[in-house]
């Protein structure tokens, strides 16, 4: 495995260089280090699960939650470990109608 410089991400091979699957960038492979991996072709991106602000969060679970925004009693969320591991998780919501986000603390 390899990770970008930049971001921390984890890069994928492409041809001669490998990418950043999170910002983009990009650095040639050191064909002593490429020799090292193992790249699967049939890999397909089926259970991954969008994270970015105009993502589609068909699939996540919902909370009967009020939105400050609109008013509307439902929210997608995700739940994160923010906190050292004897704190609760932190519950991201964003609103199924008008896509307000914010975040509920247990």
């Amino acid at each position: 495995m390899q990770f970008c410089d930049d971001c921390g991400s984890l890069m994928h091979a492409d041809d001669a260089e490998m990418v950043c699957s999170s910002c983009g960038a990009r650095v040639l492979k050191d064909e002593e280090e490429a020799a090292k991996y193992v790249s699967t072709e049939s890999q397909t991106f089926d259970d991954v699960i969008e994270t970015t602000e105009d993502a589609a969060d068909e699939g996540k679970p919902t909370a009967e939650e009020e939105c400050d925004q609109c008013g509307n009693g439902r929210a997608w969320y995700t739940i994160k470990q923010t906190g050292s591991a004897d704190e609760p998780p932190t519950r991201f919501f964003k609103c199924t109608e008008c896509g307000h986000r914010w975040r509920g603390y247990s």
